[in-house]
């Protein structure tokens, strides 16, 4: 089961940060179809946050198609994302690249930065931008 870490310092909305640690988990294969997330009043047991918060993120995840709600028994995974396995040769690569920045004392926002920057070069999909190359 997810368990939502919700980050208070990020500028991030928390139903925000609900909805991308549920996608992160479905493109691990962390969660799977038939899959139950975690009731609202156990998310805010566990987070503290509003209940109105949790259940705006799940219908947010149900618009997207990705979950379901199911009356009198929750929410269920309705389909995945993505193919990278949690234990993906590749997660082993990337936390010794992490170990490596941490050790040459790059902040977490940093990192991301940096990696988000490698993305873009690699993964941008626009054809504006790709003529631009």
């Amino acid at each position: 089961m997810i368990e939502y870490r919700i980050d208070r310092r990020s500028g991030v909305a928390t139903y925000v940060q609900i909805v991308q640690q549920t996608k992160q988990a479905l493109r691990l294969g962390l969660l799977v179809p038939g899959d139950k997330l975690p009731a609202a009043r156990e998310v805010v047991e566990a987070t503290a946050v509003n209940p109105n918060t949790v259940l705006k993120a799940y219908r947010e995840l149900e618009r997207e198609g990705l979950v379901e709600a199911r009356r009198g028994l929750g929410t269920f995974v309705r389909r995945s994302l993505g193919a990278t396995p949690s234990d993906s040769p590749l997660r082993g690569e990337l936390s010794e690249w992490a170990s490596r920045a941490r050790t040459a004392g790059l902040e977490r926002d940093d990192v991301a930065a940096l990696f988000a920057a490698v993305l873009d070069e690699y993964f941008d999909t626009t054809e504006k931008e790709q003529d631009h190359r």
